[in-house]
């Protein structure tokens, strides 16, 4: 059977959810923006959307702003709060390992000026408070800091990076929580964040809807200009549906979250055992906090991308890491930032568990997955020591 072990890359689309969309995809497919019938019944459906996603948030249904994705929420409030503060300072704190949608949007920045300063992580890929604390100066306008790592599952000191900024009068603290969103319990409040990037894809939402929440009283300038839709900071007609699949999946996903993470960790430990039985292979991420359905290993001598495509024809859908950089030659930079060295890092392998993974489909894996390593190392192992074929014996 097809094993689907990428749930970090993408999820599959709850049936729950398509059924709360579909009537906005048919008979009520309106124009918020229009006055009569129509229009009106789907400006219900999306009001309603804002209230049941902030909900989830412990937010206000004006605080949330719906967008096309994770990237173009967290675009959204970076470059928005940004070139906002920009006569207030232009230095914005990091972390090394974020997602590009985050590192890249901040890279395009540095080119107009602003000063991003990126901190190092230890070798589970977390920030030191301290050091981020150090960090901040008066010409400090932003920090941004995800939740959760996409590639090794490590879960950051939000809760106490949130209080040492709150200390500093008049930086903003941006948290991409897309990976986390599905699997950890968020209060913005007591989080203490300004800004929050999810998305609905990876909680067996739609592809292509997002949501930025924005607390309320922090300006940010509008990316994207046409009319005044989401009060104005965002224009474009909105995707009703969208909208509606995003708070339907992130208000079931909210209530089966204890019971489906005490499930996944189960099975992940169990595959995790399995697979670091091999020799040569290494956890990578934090080992306690991190989500609980994402297993991250290096496997030594081996390439990721070679031991992903095995698994593949065995039935098995992996990774190396994000999706967003598959195809690449470039390692992981999280890995690098954690202190791996590009021969280890090119041994990565990524194994993420969803709700909808089976214990069948987890036996299996812990079937295939060791052999498939295991194999992998041997082969390469063997081709270095003897790179021409010649075999033993041979003058």
């Amino acid at each position: 059977m097809a094993i689907y072990l990428d749930h970090a890359a993408t999820t599959p689309l709850r049936r729950e959810v398509l059924d709360a969309m579909l009537p906005y995809l048919t008979a009520d497919f309106g124009n918020p923006s229009s006055g009569h019938g129509f229009g009106r019944r789907a400006r219900a459906a999306l009001d309603e959307a804002h209230e049941r996603v902030a909900a989830r948030l412990n937010a206000e249904g004006r605080e949330i702003v719906f967008t096309s994705g994770g990237t173009e929420a967290n675009n959204l409030g970076l470059k928005g709060a940004a070139w906002a503060g920009k006569a207030r300072g232009h230095r914005i704190v990091t972390s090394a390992v974020e997602h590009h949608a985050v590192g890249h949007t901040l890279g395009h920045l540095e080119k107009f000026g602003f000063e991003i300063v990126e901190l190092p992580v230890d070798r589970y890929g977390r920030v030191d408070p301290d050091e981020l604390d150090a960090a901040i100066t008066d010409k400090t306008i932003l920090v941004a800091v995800m939740l959760a790592n996409n590639e090794v599952g490590t879960i950051q000191p939000i809760a106490e990076i949130g209080r040492r900024i709150r200390a500093h009068r008049g930086v903003l603290f941006a948290v991409d929580a897309v990976q986390a969103a599905p699997y950890l319990e968020i209060d913005v409040d007591a989080l203490g964040v300004d800004l929050l990037a999810i998305s609905a894809h990876k909680l067996e939402g739609p592809k292509g809807m997002g949501a930025l929440y924005l607390r309320h009283g922090t300006h940010i300038l509008a990316q994207q200009q046409g009319g005044s839709q989401e009060r104005h900071r965002r224009g474009g007609t909105e995707n009703v549906a969208g909208a509606v699949g995003l708070a339907t999946a992130f208000e079931l996903s909210a209530t089966d979250r204890t019971e489906t993470a005490k499930r996944l960790r189960r099975l992940r430990e169990r595959l995790q055992k399995a697979v670091l039985a091999v020799e040569g292979t290494e956890l990578t991420g934090h080992p306690k906090e991190r989500l609980p359905g994402l297993l991250s290993l290096i496997a030594r001598d081996t390439d990721g991308n070679a031991v992903t495509m095995s698994l593949d024809l065995e039935g098995i859908a992996a990774s190396v890491g994000s999706a967003c950089t598959t195809g690449s030659t470039e390692v992981s930079h999280v890995l690098s930032a954690m202190g791996y060295p590009d021969e280890e890092a090119r041994g990565a392998l990524r194994l993420s568990l969803g709700r909808t993974t089976t214990d069948a489909e987890i036996d299996e894996a812990i079937a295939i997955v060791p052999r498939v390593v295991a194999s992998m190392r041997i082969g390469s192992v063997a081709v270095a020591a003897d790179p021409l074929g010649q075999g033993a014996g041979v003058a």
